[in-house]
């Protein structure tokens, strides 16, 4: 597990919050590193004490959450010697949920959803070309031909988003990880979603390929002008794709 996308004091806020406050953005914050592929099903949680304090929250605390993880069938607790709490299940939204909330979505919010991305991921490229050494071996190019060879909404989804999170983590940004994991939930599901995608998996790898070889070269100004490049051109299909789809009453009822 990647301890930093855990720890507090990023991302959504404070967890100096009510104790419900508190509960919730745990479960959204596990929920969401679950849903990325940053924890994976069959992974073991770390211990509750330790969970607990890098949520800088009380134990008692932290058991709810986990409670509320439990009863979305997300995770579960097995006792004895090899027991602990494990991930069972990574929470992906069906193709249903997905055109409702396209649909629903106004093309002004995500024209501003694509500008924070763009801002965010092309920093984290910027980044992780300038600090990583032309010795230093990353594991970018094998994220990407796995990305290639996926198949299904979620299992692209999910191959996309570790691709773009790994360039995060070379940025050796805590902010900006937490930033572009956050982003990646609400985009990669809508921009593999098999009931309006229209990505192109081999653009996407071109794409993908193009990032690498800037990142490893340490071209820090032509990689982030390819991550930029790379997520104004997923939001366009995007945005394409809201425009195809039947009257959002038709699907989901008012917004």
């Amino acid at each position: 597990m990647r301890t930093p996308m855990l720890k507090n004091g990023t991302g959504h806020g404070s967890l100096e919050d009510a104790p419900g406050q508190q509960v919730g953005s745990i479960v959204e914050r596990i929920a969401s590193a679950i849903s990325v592929g940053m924890l994976a099903v069959g992974e073991r949680l770390p211990a509750e004490i330790e969970l607990a304090s890098q949520f800088g929250v009380a134990v008692a605390t932290l058991r709810k959450a986990l409670a509320s993880l439990r009863a979305k069938g997300i995770v579960e607790t097995r006792r004895g010697r090899n027991g602990g709490t494990f991930v069972v299940k990574a929470p992906f939204p069906t193709d249903e949920s997905l055109t409702a909330a396209l649909a629903h979505s106004s093309t002004a919010s995500l024209r501003d959803l694509a500008d924070e991305h763009t801002a965010i991921s092309s920093a984290a490229a910027q980044l992780a070309a300038e600090r990583t050494s032309p010795s230093q071996r990353t594991r970018l190019a094998e994220l990407a031909f796995r990305a290639r060879e996926t198949h299904g909404s979620q299992e692209r989804s999910l191959a996309d988003s570790r691709f773009h999170i790994e360039v995060a983590v070379l940025s050796h940004s805590q902010r900006l990880l937490t930033a572009e994991q956050r982003l990646q939930t609400e985009t990669a599901p809508l921009l593999w979603c098999e009931a309006f995608s229209k990505v192109s998996v081999q653009d996407a790898f071109n794409d993908h390929l193009a990032m690498v070889m800037a990142i490893e070269q340490g071209n820090a100004d032509v990689a982030r002008q390819l991550a930029g490049a790379h997520v104004m051109s997923n939001f366009r299909r995007i945005i394409e794709a809201k425009y195809s789809l039947p009257d959002p009453l038709s699907i989901g009822g008012d917004s």
